[in-house]
């Protein structure tokens, strides 16, 4: 725990750029927690809810009885109680503030400096899941949870969080995934750009990224036609729209394993 907080803090002070809090938002602020929702979510003493921006904890999918017990969900929920509750907290915002549920959307530093986005991902109890507009310290959150990955701790012991091979992507349509596989062909289609992984691409599992995207990709210096022959993770919801694919809005989405 202490050692990753130490490997986490020095990128964190150089990082301090993405916590603009928006509009009418405190760049931080602290709060003491009343109750854990679930294995992300927490409910505060001033009645809102705040989910830990940039990870997923397991929960049932979508089309599964609320009651049923899931796959390391208990377990994600329990250890996020036991690091949180009744703690005071300070909520640092480095993104969009809040959810279309209308959750506050924070990374989340106990009084005692412990990270918790960073600790549920070490025990293995969540995946990183940021969005284009809440980017902030995805480095060091794939970081943690690589090391639990590696480690087999927590969900990475468990099939049902296996990482995918893109070949298999389409068994898992409407569902968040890590995929991996290796880019055959880089394609643009009217401003947008796809990464095949099968020279078949009209059923082949796809990364699509919109024109939106583009701009960010060139911030980060990753050129998407350069990937062609590269191996990588992605990391998305898999939908289907003529092929399995998943839409790649923001580079952090895209992990390169070995380049061409």
């Amino acid at each position: 725990m202490a050692g990753l907080a130490r490997r986490c803090w020095p990128l964190f002070l150089c990082l301090l750029w993405p916590f603009a809090a928006a509009p009418d938002t405190p760049a931080e602020e602290s709060v003491r927690v009343a109750a854990v929702v679930d294995g992300d979510t927490l409910a505060l003493v001033d009645g809102r809810r705040v989910r830990l921006a940039g990870i997923d904890a397991p929960r049932p999918p979508l089309g599964v009885a609320k009651d049923m017990i899931w796959h390391q969900a208990e377990a994600a929920k329990a250890a996020l109680a036991g690091l949180a509750q009744d703690r005071v907290v300070t909520l640092r915002y480095g993104g969009a503030p809040s959810d279309r549920y209308g959750r506050v959307l924070a990374q989340l530093y106990r009084e005692d400096g412990l990270w918790l986005q960073g600790e549920m991902l070490r025990r293995g109890l969540a995946r990183v899941h940021s969005y284009a507009d809440n980017r902030a310290l995805v480095a060091d959150m794939l970081s943690a949870e690589d090391e639990a990955r590696q480690a087999r701790r927590g969900l990475w012991r468990d099939p049902v969080y296996a990482v995918r091979r893109a070949e298999e992507a389409g068994r898992f349509i409407e569902s968040f995934q890590l995929v991996e596989g290796t880019i055959v062909d880089v394609a643009k289609v009217k401003g947008q750009v796809f990464l095949n992984f099968a020279l078949d691409w009209h059923s082949a599992f796809t990364a699509h990224l919109p024109r939106s995207a583009l701009p960010l990709f060139r911030e980060s210096g990753l050129d998407p036609s350069s990937l062609k022959g590269a191996t990588v993770r992605l990391r998305g919801w898999v939908r289907f729209d003529a092929r399995p694919m998943i839409d790649v809005t923001h580079p952090e989405q895209i992990e390169l394993l070995s380049r061409p």
